[in-house]
């Protein structure tokens, strides 16, 4: 026995079809590009022994605001840091790792710092001097630009 299906329904169904191909093809075509992705760089620091507490006081009070308001402008998307919870070799010790989420590859090269470095420090000769004695008690500082392994896959 043939059965035929009202026209209504017909037509509800081939809107609901058509509704469905415009949706997976607009989800298709807005995925994002790889360069406007978030990029990450994680930021390693090696203080010489007995100064990290004073390498974190001297970053919290003059480098992390200039980030804090780099997030706020939308250049970086979030700031975060740790450090180790126990003591590893020498060779593989590393105080603090501060990971920064740019909004793309392009903000991550951009350079804004020096005009919020002076509106956040009138007092520069000042800001300069705990500056140069963060960097003076440091062994070592790296960058790595980090990306996500999808495990999954």
């Amino acid at each position: 026995m043939i059965r035929i299906l009202p026209l209504s329904s017909i037509l509800l169904f081939a809107l609901s079809a058509g509704f469905m191909a415009l949706m997976t093809a607009n989800a298709q075509g807005q995925q994002t590009k790889p360069q406007d992705q978030p990029f990450v760089v994680e930021y390693y620091y090696k203080a010489k022994w007995g100064y990290a507490d004073e390498f974190i006081r001297l970053f919290k009070k003059n480098h992390y605001p200039v980030l804090l308001k780099q997030v706020e402008t939308g250049r970086m998307l979030s700031v975060t840091a740790v450090r180790p919870r126990y003591h590893s070799t020498e060779e593989g010790r590393w105080d603090y790792r501060v990971t920064i989420v740019f909004k793309n590859v392009a903000a991550a090269h951009e350079s804004s710092e020096e005009a919020i470095i002076r509106q956040l420090y009138p007092d520069q000769e000042t800001f300069k001097k705990e500056e140069q004695r963060r960097f003076e008690i440091l062994l070592a500082h790296w960058d790595v630009p980090i990306v996500t392994v999808n495990l999954d896959q």
